[in-house]
């Protein structure tokens, strides 16, 4: 087996032509085969073996640096640097993440998870280079989605100026271009970046620069040129910024890319090479259905299906049907996304609303303005977003909306804890964000039905609401309770004295198993549905204190800026001595990957946690 082979950085080099064909069809293999087990991206990285492997060949690691966009790509290139044996723990807790980790290996230069960055990051590598004056090489491989990202845009401007060399990767596997102009670009790349090409076109310029009117006629030459290039080469976007373009090439040919990579190397500045690839490639059901295999659970090889196929809906399914059902009622309501049709359940909304859907690409920031534009014209917009993406448009969100106070819907996907994708993923920090931002209004469902509820009263709201769920199967319990929604008002569950468990959205359902323990060892207690993150229910936090001499807040974001630290705040003005604050939330800190229900004990979110905790504070009022 010539993956057995590979075992540290660079054993690569060691093969042969033929072992190397063999080595691209046993890291697919591989791949389908330990991804089918533990989930994780698949479609990605089956579409860049080679041009991962293309990059081992060219460059020597970890001196030199490649720095991935997004990093859910990065398998290959973590089995050619000698991860083999992290695979069986991809993804669970204490073991390999899915994405770049500079705590993980050398080879590892920069932590990514979001797109769009692998540009500005190489850039700053680059030019360390030259102040430090070492001679390693830099490679940013980015793919045609991120560069939607105004950051890589950003990025590109401000790389045009490098006087140094500089390969950026452009892994296109959406775009279609010819195979005859990519023959010729090819043929163009090759000849114009081969030396003697190089010096003749210094010494042409130097000599005409000497010579009387010589600056006219090289502007006259550059500006044919250019003319030329326009109807030839694919790439005269970046050639027009100052970026040398090379490709487009095949990401199924290995000695392609790593021809391109070298003749790339010799270029003194920002150099771009097109690789065309194919997501899935190699396995049948992925090329098929590539989003369906960008993040994948557990699947059973034979026919790509799922292992544990979900059985109840869950909150994104929730949302999707609402949306469905506003699209019909209102006219007026309009759905937008950051690349994330399928993910935020926008796709029937997409199906039957076409003209007033909207998929702007990775472009959070763009895309909350957007968002304020179509409110500002007389719209319902309803933004549909991750929570960790939604962190972006921070800016966008404070001055183009809330200052305006325009009645903008953030509907915020997989907030709190979202387990395998880890730090860079988990939606734990939209309380504190949002609640910082005047006229922002932070809602949280207790279950599927309360979501439904939220989001239809949040369209009508009027000013800027954020309705944020959690990601996974929809809780189905409390059908009982369903008070109509009132801006800043609670929902009691259970009316009782003594210990209060004051809960917001997904930490609901857990206050009810807190609750049952509590009760069944003679404790009296009360459920507090929050409902708002903000405003506060003041009036149910004063009555609390005159018949409860514990109040317990529970959500699923971080303390620092959290709902919990709000209430405390509230009752700090109020000067509230008579009862004991227990804040449960996550600790100040950046939470790893693994599985939801182990991380939510291993951050002291879960039950037993916090019945210890409740129990120990009540006694300690009443002794």
């Amino acid at each position: 087996m010539v993956l057995e082979k590979i075992n540290q950085p660079n054993d690569i080099k060691s093969l042969t032509d033929e072992e190397l064909k063999i080595l691209a069809s046993e890291i697919r293999e591989f791949l389908i085969e330990k991804i089918s087990v533990t989930g994780g991206h698949l479609a990605s990285n089956l579409g860049v073996v080679e041009l991962t492997m293309a990059l081992h060949l060219a460059l020597d690691l970890p001196k030199d640096k490649i720095i991935w966009d997004v990093g859910h790509q990065s398998y290959t290139h973590k089995l050619l640097t000698g991860r083999r044996e992290g695979f069986d723990g991809l993804r669970k807790y204490g073991g390999m993440s899915g994405f770049p980790k500079r705590k993980e290996s050398e080879c590892d230069c920069f932590d990514t998870g979001h797109s769009s960055t692998s540009i500005s990051a190489g850039l700053g590598y680059a030019l360390a280079r030259e102040i430090t004056g070492e001679d390693y090489k830099v490679v940013s491989v980015i793919g045609d989605g991120a560069l939607t990202g105004g950051m890589a845009f950003e990025a590109l401007n401000n790389a045009a100026r490098l006087k140094s060399n500089f390969i950026i990767i452009l892994n296109d596997n959406n775009m279609s271009i010819s195979e005859n102009v990519g023959g010729l670009s090819s043929y163009l790349a090759g000849f114009r970046t081969a030396d003697a090409y190089l010096d003749l076109k210094l010494n042409v310029l130097n000599s005409l620069n000497k010579m009387p009117y010589g600056e006219k006629m090289v502007s006259k030459i550059r500006k044919t040129k250019s003319g030329i290039k326009q109807l030839l080469i694919p790439g005269m976007f970046f050639e027009e910024m100052g970026i040398v373009y090379l490709g487009p090439v095949d990401g199924g040919n290995l000695h392609g890319i790593v021809k391109l990579l070298r003749e790339a190397s010799h270029i003194d500045g920002p150099v771009l090479i097109h690789v065309m690839t194919h997501k899935g490639a190699g396995y049948a059901p992925a090329e098929r259905h590539p989003a369906r295999f960008h993040g994948t659970e557990p699947f059973d090889i034979e026919t790509g299906l799922p292992k544990n196929p979900r059985v109840k809906a869950n909150y994104t399914d929730i949302f999707s049907t609402v949306m469905r059902k506003l699209g019909d009622r209102d006219e007026k309501v309009v759905a937008v996304t950051a690349a994330m049709t399928d993910g935020t359940g926008l796709k029937r909304f997409h199906n039957m609303f076409p003209e007033r859907f909207f998929d702007v690409g990775i472009a959070e920031q763009h895309a909350v303005t957007f968002a304020a534009g179509l409110a500002a014209a007389g719209l319902k917009p309803i933004f549909a977003v991750y929570s960790s993406f939604l962190q972006r448009a921070y800016d966008q969100i404070l001055h183009d909306v809330c200052i305006q106070n325009l009645p903008v819907v953030f509907a915020i996907d997989r907030a709190g804890l979202v387990g395998s994708d880890g730090e860079t993923h988990q939606g734990i920090f939209d309380i504190s964000y949002l609640s910082s931002i005047p006229n922002m209004t932070i809602m949280a469902p207790k279950n599927k039905w309360e979501l439904s509820d939220m989001i239809k009263y949040a369209v009508n709201f009027g000013t800027p609401v954020a309705v944020r769920y959690p990601r996974g199967e929809a809780y189905d319990g409390l059908k009982e309770y369903r008070a109509p929604i009132s801006i800043g008002k609670c929902e009691w569950i259970y009316r009782e004295s003594g210990i209060a468990l004051f809960a917001l959205g997904s930490m609901v359902k857990t206050a009810v198993a807190v609750r049952d323990a509590l009760k069944a060892e003679g404790y009296p207690c009360s459920i507090i549905n929050a409902r708002f993150a903000k405003p506060l229910d003041e009036d149910a936090l004063r009555y609390i204190t005159e018949h409860h001499k514990v109040i317990v807040t529970m959500e699923e974001n971080v303390i620092s800026g959290g709902f919990g630290e709000h209430v405390t705040e509230f009752y700090n003005n109020e000067n509230c001595k008579d009862i004991r604050i227990v804040n449960i939330a996550i600790p100040d800190e950046y939470v790893e990957h693994g599985n939801v229900e182990l991380l939510r004990k291993e951050v002291g979110l879960d039950a037993d946690t916090i019945i210890a905790r409740t129990i120990e504070a009540y006694q300690n009022v009443t002794e």
